[in-house]
């Protein structure tokens, strides 16, 4: 890739990249047709991410972008850049609630002045609508609850559940097990109470909730299908329309297989409803989209972890009675993204491994995929942060991490989703329910000690996929620096940790900082009034690792709750709040924002003599306009 500048901008804790999608240009005029249209139905379900999120988001949504279109009044003021401050996050996290935190933004403007907004734009009357969602710090505190002892439901500000509590929604899908296990109960409806008091799900579904989005979304992909790569393609893409017209999630299961099946077309695409971290009980899923044009080049390095996948199950430091005997349908490959939707923009994974169904991962495999594209850009961006220098302890391990940070995230990247989320099984009988809200942490925890043992396996040189285990060295630097410091730069002062992926990271360095202090494995440094942590025995960090693994896996395949409970809060939430503070005011000198997120590319037809001649792809570096152009184009 061309050395470009990739951060826009930055507010707030909040830093906006562009990422490129080089392989479109070699793309046939055919492939690219297909990406449109593909990017077109990415797009097409945003508003239900919104809705999702919270049920005020979408009208908050309107009255701001209405002010920003039409308010005539001073845009210079402290206030209105204030008021331009907040709507800009609330773009970012599609709705009022912190994409990472779950926590509800505060205002940085008084409700007089947000009032007067609304009066300048003719929306007055919404301000009762809105007025408590705004200002109110305890009213719809957080989007996702996972805390111990509360009912999660309630508490919790997500749109997924209505007049219904936590026992009453696990007893509804425990008697829906009851009738197909296999099912995944609940992914695409919302649990009400009806006015006779009986619970009833409202499924998201073509002519029943979200009805108008979905249309959008098929009108978009049902074009797409004329251009599908293979028959196949075009099988899986008719697939997903029927369950979108209907909401029977046996469709979404058969989709699920025949997309897990297929492995050969240059394009490929995830749309639905997916991801289940926005309901702490892990049954409704979230709408997402991601477009990806394969690199083939890159490809080779997942490729062959894919092939030796049962080599990398059988050696794995496990229970034996958790292995699969056979590993089955595992695809893996690096792509560029070309159009990231729904709970996948703007903040957008790193890697992606599908299915989630347990069943369908161990009858017919999985596919996984990196995104070289959006990791190239936190790379170039991270190049000049600051933050490598700050916070590691040696010049030896801030060369190790400039020579090998970028090929060995990846390749953790590549481990985690290809082999990490497709290991090992759960015994019979034994759902993902079982564990209810450690669920989350327990398999990401799982796919990142996968991904932590087997970096530092001379398999991997072996195989060609690292040319040396200072690649493994230099992840394992990253993270246990990130895991015990840095990511903490990403909470407020005095708060616990809730969100699954920075849970399962504080839990992993944690649990083998406290094991190997015996052995010195991870020291604790203080130089200068500030603290580092450096490793001191890389091999015997790798068996901690093996150790904790074996543990998780266990935890996961018994379903043992009290074991996820005892494990997640012991290790994963709690912050020391001294380490905490001094890391705060570390990171704030830097004058570096914690989060990222990305402006998309935009693909515009190019007509010759009344026909489609070709596809362009323009990179727009203003995120608040194409925030805008995104509301506006389904008015």
């Amino acid at each position: 890739m061309n050395e470009k500048v990739y951060f826009l901008e930055q507010f707030d804790d909040i830093k906006i990249l562009r990422y490129d999608v080089p392989a479109f240009d070699g793309l046939t005029l055919r492939e690219k047709m297909f990406v449109y249209y593909l990017s077109r139905a990415a797009l097409a379900g945003r508003d239900i991410l919104w809705d999702q999120n919270n049920k005020y988001n979408l009208r908050l949504r309107k009255v701001m972008e209405k002010i920003l279109r039409d308010y005539k009044g001073d845009r210079e003021t402290e206030e209105f850049e204030a008021f331009l401050v907040y709507a800009k996050k609330v773009f970012f996290a599609n709705g009022i609630h912190h994409h990472y935190s779950m926590e509800k933004f505060t205002p940085g403007f008084t409700p007089e002045y947000f009032k007067s907004l609304l009066r300048a734009v003719g929306e007055e009357t919404a301000y009762g609508e809105l007025e408590r969602v705004l200002f109110d710090p305890e009213y719809m505190a957080k989007r996702v609850v996972l805390d111990e002892g509360k009912d999660l439901v309630q508490v919790s500000a997500n749109n997924y559940y209505e007049g219904v509590t936590q026992k009453e929604v696990e007893a509804f899908y425990g008697e829906k097990k009851k009738q197909d296990e296999l099912i995944s109960w609940g992914l695409n409806s919302t649990l009400v109470r009806d006015e006779q008091g009986n619970l009833r799900e409202d499924v998201w579904h073509i002519g029943g909730k979200y009805s108008e989005e979905l249309a959008r979304i098929v009108k978009n992909l049902e074009k797409a299908g004329e251009y599908a790569c293979n028959e196949h393609q075009k099988t899986i893409i008719d697939l997903l329309i029927q369950y979108y017209r209907t909401g029977d999630l046996s469709l979404f299961d058969r989709y699920s297989i025949e997309w897990v099946k297929e492995s050969a077309a240059p394009i490929d695409f995830i749309n639905g409803f997916i991801e289940v971290y926005g309901d702490p009980l892990a049954y409704k899923a979230s709408w997402e989209s991601v477009v990806q044009i394969m690199d083939e080049e890159a490809c080779k390095r997942t490729h062959k972890l894919a092939d030796n996948a049962l080599w990398f199950e059988q050696n794995a430091p496990i229970d034996e009675r958790f292995k699969k005997k056979e590993v089955v349908g595992i695809t893996a490959r690096v792509v560029q993204a070309a159009m990231l939707g729904g709970d996948c923009h703007p903040a957008t994974p790193i890697g992606i491994n599908l299915p989630n169904a347990e069943w369908i991962r161990e009858r017919y495999g999985s596919k996984s995929v990196t995104l070289d594209n959006i990791t190239y850009a936190y790379n170039q961006t991270s190049l000049t942060s600051g933050v490598l220098d700050e916070f590691a302890f040696s010049e030896e391990e801030k060369e190790l991490v400039r020579e090998y940070g970028y090929l060995g995230g990846n390749v953790h990247t590549d481990l985690h989703e290809c082999l990490g989320h497709g290991s090992g099984k759960m015994l019979p009988g034994v759902g993902q329910e079982a564990l209810k809200n450690y669920y989350s942490t327990i398999e990401e925890t799982r796919a990142d000690l996968f991904a932590l043992y087997y970096i530092m396996d001379p398999k991997l040189v072996e195989l060609g996929v690292i040319p040396s285990l200072e690649v493994a060295k230099s992840e394992y630097c990253n993270y246990i620096r990130n895991g015990l410091m840095v990511q903490l730069t990403r909470v407020k002062l005095g708060s616990n940790l809730e969100e699954s992926h920075m849970r399962n990271r504080q839990l992993i360095a944690s649990w083998v900082y406290e094991r190997g202090k015996a052995a010195n494995v991870i020291e604790r440094v203080v130089r200068e009034g500030k603290t580092y942590f450096t490793i001191r025995d890389y091999a015997a960090l790798r068996q901690l690792f093996g150790k904790l693994l074996a543990e998780i896996q266990r935890v996961k395949s018994e379903g043992d709750f009290a074991g996820a409970r005892d494990l997640i809060e012991g290790y994963g939430v709690r912050i020391d709040p001294v380490l905490h503070e001094e890391v705060l005011e570390r990171y704030r000198k830097l004058n570096v924002a914690p989060y990222a997120g990305f402006v998309n590319p935009e693909y515009k037809l190019v007509e010759k003599e009344g026909k489609i001649a070709d596809v362009v792809v323009e990179y727009p570096t203003d995120f608040l306009a194409q925030m805008l152009k995104y509301g506006e184009m389904y008015l």
